[in-house]
């Protein structure tokens, strides 16, 4: 049985499946997915804290699933631009869980389209003991990720909630 680790872009998703399908993703679906390919033994949402009630209930219902939600403060800029990059500290989480043998990882899951990521995933594969999958909005992704990806699966309609295609 493959032991998986997955790592969430939670501000990526979002905004790609909104500009993309417009409607929302279903994690408790990916969850049931990826169960059935293995062991799901590391889990991480990396999203912003806005103080938000809507955001919090689905926090929530993020660590109901399974996850562990990893926040960073939301900030605005005196120039009103804004800052909540997740990427190093997902880089970093990514590089822990799969270079320590003590994880025994067969699988690192991406949820992200940022192709900031593409190098992270060759170094990984490069080792030749831990695939890697990607899922991303395909018109939405990096290509230099996707080809980085051991898999890339494209988020389809098995993957979103409330999605209603168009004619």
């Amino acid at each position: 049985m493959k032991r998986i680790a997955v790592f969430v872009d939670v501000q990526n998703i979002y905004y790609t499946v909104k500009d993309s399908f417009n409607c929302h993703f279903n994690y408790r679906e990916l969850w049931r997915q990826l169960g059935e390919d293995g062991e799901i033994c590391i889990a991480n949402a990396y999203a912003i804290d806005r103080n938000d009630s809507q955001q919090q209930a689905f926090q929530k219902a993020l660590t109901a699933i399974g996850f562990e939600v990893k926040l960073k403060p939301y900030i605005q800029r005196s120039d009103g631009s804004a800052k909540g990059d997740w990427d190093v500290g997902i880089a970093i989480d990514i590089m822990d869980a799969a270079l320590d043998p003590k994880n025994g990882i067969d699988l690192v899951v991406l949820l992200s389209g940022d192709g900031d990521f593409d190098l992270l995933l060759k170094r990984i594969v490069r080792s030749g003991k831990i695939e890697t999958r990607v899922y991303g909005a395909p018109e939405l992704t990096a290509k230099s990720l996707i080809d980085a990806a051991t898999q890339f699966y494209p988020i389809n309609a098995s993957l979103l909630l409330g999605y209603r295609k168009s004619v």
